[in-house]
C-alpha cells in the first residue's frame, strides 16, 4: 500500500499503545515507554523498516491493552531516534506518516502485531472560494491564538506554506494540545474540508476562552498594582496622621482593650492569651484583614461575664410563691429547686455547684416556660438553648479562629448574651440532636453538662478555659431513647407526667384564660367561661397530654367573642356549656371508639406515648391453618411479645381445653388503627387474653383494661408509664385496671383524686389475670398428656 510520503505501508506492523496523545501524520512526538511488550515493538519496529502503528487507547488506566480497548484508528509511525534510560525505559523520538484503520491482532508475543489498512492521502478537493477562505481564516486564527497559547512562532511559517486542507487541519490540530478525546475524533475524520471545519471551530473556541483567561490576568495584575498603592498610601497617610497628632485614635483603641482585659478577671490563662493577641494587634497594619480577626477575638473575650455574676434571691418562700403562681402542679421539679436553693443559703454563696437537671415529659406540660419561672424564682438570668435539629459540633464548641468567619459556640455566645456566670441555662430539646459527618454534638455536650469538666470548658474560638460549673443546666426532653447513654448519665432525671382532664381545668382557669383575655384585648370583666364549659373544652376539644391545645381552643374562643365585642353585638360574653359550640363548632375529639361490651376475642390494653397515655382495642380471630398473623404496624418488640403470648397459651392448651382449637387454627391478632405504629411489650397480657377468649369462646370484660410484659411460662413483669395508662383508662370511661403486682408502687404518682374512681388489681402470673379479665373463668378440656384433673387456674386475688 502506498503514499505521498514515499513509503508502503506493510500489510502488518508491532503495535504501539499510547495512553494519552495522538499522533497526528507529519507531528513529531518524544514517548517515553515503559511496557514489557511496547519495547519489545520498538525494538523490532528498529531491527526492521523502523515503522510502527501508533494507536492511541481508550482508557489510560489499562495496562494490557487488547483490541476493545484500542480506538480504531491510529498512525503509522517512524522511529526517528531511540535511548534507553537508566530505570529501564526507552525514550523514542517518532514522526507520524500516514493514517491506518488497525485490524486484527495478528500475533500477541513477543509484541503485539496488527493487521492495518492504509487510510492513504487525503483526496485533493477543488480549490473553491470556500476553501480558500476557510483556509485563510485558519491562518488568520492560528496567528490571533499564537501569542495566547505560546504556540512555536514556526507555525505560521508552515502553515503559510500549506495549501492542502487536509495537511493544514493536521498540523494545527498536532501543535493546539487538544484532549486525547477530541484529537481521536479529528484523527477519524477523513474528509480533509470537514475536518478543517473542525479546526476553525476549535479555533474560535480557544480564541474565546483565551482571550478570557488573557482579561482575568490583566484585571488580577491591575487589583493588585492597586492595592499595592493603596497601602503605600495608607502608610504614608499613618505617617503624616502621626506627625499632626491624630494617630491617638489608633493608641486609644489598644488602651481600651487593656483596660477591659485588666477588669475582666480572666483567669491566669485567659489574661495571658488576650494580652498576646493585643500585642499582636499593636503590630499589625490596621487594615489588614487579620486586624480585624484578632478585634473580634478581643471583644468577644473580653465582653464574657468572667467574675459577674448574678445575686441569687436565697428566700425560700419568695422562690415557692414565684413557682407556685406560674405554674400548677410539677411538684417534684419545684422540690428540687428548693432543696438546691436550701444547699446553696447553708453553704454560702457561690460555694455550691449547679445541678444539672433533664425535665422529661410529653409536649405542652410546660417545660420550656419552667426554665424561665426557675430563674425569676432565683433571681437569675435566663438564657435558653434550641437544640432540636442541631447536627454540628462547632454548633457547641465553636470554630477554630484558622476558619473564615469563625466564631464562638452557642455555649459561650449564651453566656455573652446572659452577661452574668450563673444564668439559668435551658437546652431545650436535647433529645433532637442529630449527627453527620460534621461531628457528633451529643459528645460535645458532655464536657458541657459534667460537673467534674465544665469548670474550664474550652470552646475551639476562645481556646481558653471558661468556668460553666455556676450555671444551672435544665434540659428538655419529651423521650429518654434518643439521648445517649453517657450524657443521660450525666443529667438527674424528673419526670413530667400529663395531666388530668381536672388538672387541665385548673389550669385553664387560673392561668390559660386570664393570659388569652389579655391578648385577644379584652376586660375580665367582659367575657366569663364557666366551669363546666372549660370541662368540655378539655374533654371535647382536646386529647393530649399537656396544655398546648387546649389554650389554642381557648384562644379560639375567646377571638370569636373578642369579635363579637367589636363589632357591638354585645358589651358581656358568658360562655356556658349550652353556647359552647357557638364559639368552638362541634367537638373535635370523637366520642367512646373503644368498645364496652363483652366480646369473644377482644381485649382491651393500656399504652403509654410521648403524648401520655392511650388505650389500645386488641382483637383475635382464627382462620384455617397454623402459625400468627400479625397486623396494625407492630414494632418488632411487641411482635415478639404476641409470640410469647402465644406460645404461653399452646403451653396452657391442654388445661384450658383448647388444644385442637390451637393446632387446627391459625391466629390473626390485629391492633387498630393500622396507620398507628406501635410498639412495646405492655400488651403481652391482652394479647394472650385476647388468645385465651377467642379459642375458649369466653368474652372479655368490657370494663376492664390491662397492661404488663407476658412470660413464657405466664408471669407478669412491670411495665412504665402506669400514671398516664391509668388517666387514658379513665377518660375512655374504663374504671377497673389490671396492673403487674410490681408496679404496685406506681401508685404512689397517681393523684389521689383520680385513684379514687378506679379499681386496681395487681397480678404475678395470668392465672391471675384470666379469671379478673374474662366473664367466667374457662372450662378445662379432658386430661391429656402431661396434666390431668381439673383446671389448674386458682381464684383469682385482687389486690385493690
Amino acid at each position: 500500500m502506498d503514499n505521498d510520503f514515499g513509503f508502503s505501508v506493510p500489510d502488518s506492523l508491532p503495535l504501539l499503545p499510547i495512553r494519552d496523545a495522538v499522533v497526528f501524520p507529519s507531528m513529531i512526538l518524544p514517548l517515553f515507554v515503559g511496557r514489557d511488550v511496547s519495547i519489545r515493538a520498538i525494538e523490532r519496529a528498529v531491527e526492521g523498516d523502523r515503522l510502527l502503528a501508533l494507536v492511541t487507547q481508550r482508557d489510560a488506566e489499562v495496562d494490557d491493552p487488547g483490541p476493545e480497548d484500542l480506538h480504531p484508528v491510529g498512525t503509522v509511525g517512524m522511529v526517528m531516534r531511540m535511548m534507553r534510560l537508566p530505570d529501564g525505559r526507552l525514550k523514542v523520538l517518532v514522526q507520524g506518516l500516514s493514517k491506518i484503520r488497525v485490524g486484527r491482532f495478528a500475533r500477541t508475543e513477543p509484541c503485539i502485531d496488527v493487521d492495518v489498512e492504509s487510510l492513504g492521502p487525503d483526496a485533493l478537493p477543488d480549490l473553491t472560494v470556500e476553501i480558500e477562505a476557510l483556509v485563510r481564516g485558519v491562518r488568520e486564527k492560528l496567528e490571533e491564538l499564537l501569542p495566547l497559547r505560546h504556540l512555536p512562532p514556526e507555525i505560521l511559517s508552515v502553515a503559510a506554506s500549506v495549501e492542502d486542507p487536509g495537511r493544514l487541519a493536521d498540523l494545527v490540530a498536532s501543535n493546539l494540545r487538544l484532549r486525547v478525546d477530541e484529537a481521536q475524533q479529528l484523527l477519524e475524520i477523513l474528509d480533509p474540508v470537514r475536518r478543517l471545519r473542525k479546526i476553525d471551530a476549535i479555533l474560535r473556541r480557544e480564541l474565546a476562552v483565551s482571550s478570557m483567561q488573557q482579561e482575568i490576568q490583566t484585571s488580577a495584575r491591575d487589583e493588585m498594582t492597586r492595592n499595592q498603592r493603596e497601602q503605600f498610601l495608607r502608610e504614608q497617610m499613618r505617617r503624616i496622621q502621626d506627625e499632626l497628632g491624630e494617630g491617638d485614635e489608633r493608641r486609644g483603641e489598644l488602651d481600651e482593650f487593656r483596660g477591659r482585659i485588666e477588669d475582666a478577671g480572666m483567669n491566669d490563662e485567659a489574661r495571658t492569651e488576650a494580652l498576646r493577641q493585643l500585642e499582636r494587634l499593636s503590630r499589625m497594619h490596621p487594615d489588614s484583614s487579620e486586624t480585624q480577626i484578632v478585634r473580634t477575638y478581643l471583644e468577644w473575650v473580653t465582653e464574657l461575664p468572667w467574675c459577674r455574676a448574678s445575686h441569687d434571691n436565697l428566700d425560700l418562700h419568695h422562690a415557692r410563691e414565684v413557682l407556685e403562681r406560674d405554674h400548677a402542679y410539677l411538684n417534684k421539679v419545684k422540690e428540687r429547686i428548693l432543696e438546691f436553693l436550701a444547699v446553696h443559703k447553708l453553704r454560702g454563696d457561690g460555694a455550691c455547684k449547679g445541678p444539672i437537671l433533664c425535665l422529661v415529659g410529653p409536649p405542652g406540660v410546660g417545660k420550656t416556660s419552667l426554665g424561665r419561672s426557675i430563674a425569676q424564682a432565683m433571681g437569675r438570668e435566663f438564657v435558653r438553648m434550641s437544640l432540636g435539629g442541631m447536627r454540628d459540633e462547632a454548633e457547641i464548641r465553636g470554630h477554630r479562629r484558622t476558619y473564615v468567619g469563625a466564631m464562638p459556640g452557642r455555649i459561650v455566645q449564651g453566656m455573652r448574651q446572659a452577661g452574668a456566670g450563673n444564668p439559668v441555662f435551658m437546652l431545650d430539646e436535647i433529645d433532637k440532636l442529630g449527627a453527620d459527618y460534621r461531628g457528633d454534638p451529643a459528645a460535645a455536650m458532655l464536657e458541657v453538662l459534667d460537673p467534674e469538666q465544665n469548670g474550664g470548658f474550652r470552646d475551639h474560638y476562645l481556646n481558653v478555659p471558661y468556668d460553666l460549673s455556676k450555671c444551672l443546666f435544665i434540659a428538655t426532653a419529651n423521650l429518654t431513647d434518643p439521648i445517649p447513654r453517657p450524657l443521660l448519665d450525666r443529667m438527674e432525671l424528673i419526670r413530667l407526667p400529663g395531666y388530668t382532664p381536672e388538672e387541665k381545668a385548673v389550669i385553664a382557669r387560673r392561668y390559660l384564660v386570664p393570659r388569652q383575655v389579655d391578648e385577644c384585648g379584652l376586660r375580665p370583666e367582659q367575657v366569663q367561661v364557666s366551669r363546666a364549659a372549660l370541662c368540655e373544652v378539655v374533654s371535647g376539644y382536646t386529647q393530649e397530654a399537656g396544655v398546648r391545645s387546649l389554650e389554642r381552643e381557648i384562644g379560639r374562643m375567646l377571638r370569636n367573642v373578642a369579635r363579637r365585642v367589636a363589632e357591638g353585638e354585645t358589651e358581656k360574653v358568658s360562655v356556658t356549656v349550652r353556647n359552647l359550640r357557638t364559639y368552638l363548632g362541634n367537638p373535635k375529639v370523637p366520642g367512646e371508639s373503644v368498645p364496652r361490651g363483652e366480646e369473644v376475642g377482644l381485649a382491651r390494653g393500656l399504652a403509654w406515648t410521648e403524648f401520655g397515655g392511650a388505650v389500645l382495642v386488641i382483637e383475635a380471630t382464627r382462620v384455617r391453618g397454623r402459625g400468627l398473623i400479625l397486623t396494625g404496624q407492630l414494632g418488632d418488640v411487641m411482635k415478639e411479645s404476641a409470640q410469647a403470648a402465644l406460645s404461653y397459651v399452646r403451653w396452657r392448651a391442654v388445661d384450658l381445653g383448647v388444644e385442637d382449637e390451637v393446632m387446627r387454627n391459625e391466629i390473626h391478632v390485629h391492633v387498630p388503627a393500622g396507620a398507628t405504629p406501635k410498639d412495646g411489650p405492655s400488651a403481652g397480657i391482652t394479647i394472650a387474653t385476647a388468645m385465651v377468649s377467642l379459642l375458649t369462646g369466653v368474652p372479655v370484660r368490657g370494663d376492664v383494661a390491662m397492661t404488663g410484659e407476658v412470660t413464657l411460662r405466664g408471669r407478669v413483669l412491670p411495665v412504665g408509664g402506669v400514671r398516664e395508662k391509668a388517666m387514658a383508662a379513665l377518660r375512655r370511661g374504663i374504671t377497673h385496671l389490671i396492673i403487674p403486682e410490681a408496679n404496685r408502687h406506681d401508685l404512689d404518682e397517681i393523684p389521689p383524686e383520680l385513684a379514687r374512681r378506679l379499681e386496681f388489681s395487681f397480678v404475678r402470673s395470668m392465672d391471675e389475670v384470666l379469671p379478673l379479665a374474662l366473664v367466667e373463668t374457662p372450662a378445662p378440656g379432658p386430661a391429656r398428656g402431661r396434666r390431668s384433673g381439673g383446671s389448674r387456674i386458682p381464684t383469682p386475688i385482687v389486690r385493690s
